[in-house]
């Protein structure tokens, strides 16, 4: 893509409108995790750096266009002061009169906080007119807020039209990573999705097994697949509705040479709760009063025998319950085996959804992969072979 980085514009003496997200989870009026305004640290320090001034666009919460005073950005504030080392202003709105003076009165060396762009019913319409507002208020357009990326919102893809644009260094490092992983990889490349429905992933699916050459099945998702080949799974989780559509994409897989990956065998139990009772028994032979709850040991090891020959990993979804032990066994196994290949320098692999950064914090290895996303829809929704809006605003930014 023909998008612009930090790099390639002069921000010195300029007023840099930077699209974060910052839409933490909150609790008695504090932020209980700021991992999302830690990521937004190294754009803000390199704008300030290169003598711009930074002023944060952000939404928070579902406010649906009315000011909503629990949903005022002025609460994450201090996670924001403390997480850059420094005081940053706040504007008691995003345009208009207050964000002016406020952008008016912000020095070298200074950051500020607009409120919340959703308190404008024009942020989610993708209003021309807010865009324009917001534009009017500075110099210099950057959007280091892929998580939204999949939204056309005045903040984060009309206003790219209105100004010079550039991607932030988080939204650089997640578009480089995704294009190493599903635009130009190195092969073969295998992707692993798990998760409950294949209703939810099927445009994810029918993407991917166009652009892979192994994709390994898991989760609830895997038992929908065995019922398309005519194997029972007893009490398993599964949409027997989605069983014609999985034998297409079998069907699909054979025409244009993806190998589909499911589990030879597999970890059932007659309940669904922590140390409960369980055996390993072939895929085929689920008993009708169990459920299958893993993938068993002889499918880890086909799986892991994949990931050696492959040089490419993209991975969303568990391939058990992983939430509860010992059904965690295979995602644990797997991921172990990805991270050890990443670190010889043997695979790339990238990883993303909100359950896989779960089970790959779970397993202690989400820092041993080449990349994590933790945008959630946008990072989906690339994977499905979507466009993203605020992503292809910037390949055509002013």
């Amino acid at each position: 893509m023909a998008w612009k980085t930090l790099d390639d514009i002069d921000l010195k003496g300029k007023v840099v409108l930077t699209r974060v997200d910052i839409n933490v989870p909150v609790e008695d009026g504090r932020v209980t995790d700021a991992t999302r305004i830690e990521k937004i640290v190294p754009t803000v320090k390199d704008i300030l750096a290169r003598g711009g001034k930074p002023v944060l666009l952000a939404h928070f919460g579902r406010p649906k266009g009315k000011v909503v005073p629990e949903m005022s950005l002025k609460i994450t504030l201090p996670a924001l002061e403390a997480a850059l080392g420094r005081t940053v202003r706040f504007a008691e709105d995003c345009i208009g009169a207050p964000a002016k003076k406020a952008v008016a009165a912000l020095g070298e060396g200074e950051v500020l906080l607009l409120e919340n762009t959703r308190f404008q019913p024009g942020e989610e319409k993708n209003d021309p007119g807010m865009a324009a507002a917001l534009a009017a208020l500075g110099d210099v357009y950057v959007n280091d807020a892929f998580s939204a990326a999949h939204r056309a919102h005045a903040s984060t893809e009309a206003i790219a039209h209105l100004l010079p644009a550039a991607a932030g260094r988080l939204m650089e490092a997640e578009l480089k990573a995704l294009e190493r992983a599903l635009g130009k990889p190195e092969r073969p490349v295998v992707a692993v999705v798990g998760g409950a429905k294949v209703s939810t992933k099927l445009d994810l699916l029918t993407n991917l097994v166009e652009k892979v050459d192994y994709l390994v099945i898991g989760g609830g998702m895997a038992n929908t697949f065995l019922l398309s080949k005519g194997i029972e799974v007893g009490k398993s989780l599964a949409e027997r509705d989605m069983a014609g559509t999985a034998g297409e994409i079998f069907r699909k897989s054979l025409d244009v040479g993806c190998e589909i990956v499911l589990p030879d065998d597999a970890v059932v139990a007659r309940e669904f709760k922590a140390g409960a009772e369980s055996q390993v028994v072939r895929a085929d032979a689920c008993p009708d009063d169990a459920m299958i709850l893993d993938a068993g040991p002889e499918a880890v090891k086909r799986i892991v025998g994949v990931f050696e020959v492959c040089k490419t990993l993209i991975w969303n979804g568990p391939l058990g319950a992983f939430e509860i032990e010992p059904f965690d066994t295979a995602t644990n196994a797997a991921a172990a085996k990805a991270a050890e290949l990443t670190r010889a320098g043997k695979l790339v692999s990238v990883a993303g959804g909100g359950d896989t950064v779960a089970a790959l914090n779970k397993a202690g290895v989400a820092n041993d992969f080449s990349y994590i996303s933790t945008a959630g829809g946008a990072f989906l929704e690339w994977m499905e072979g979507k466009e993203l809006p605020g992503v292809a605003a910037l390949d055509q930014g002013a």
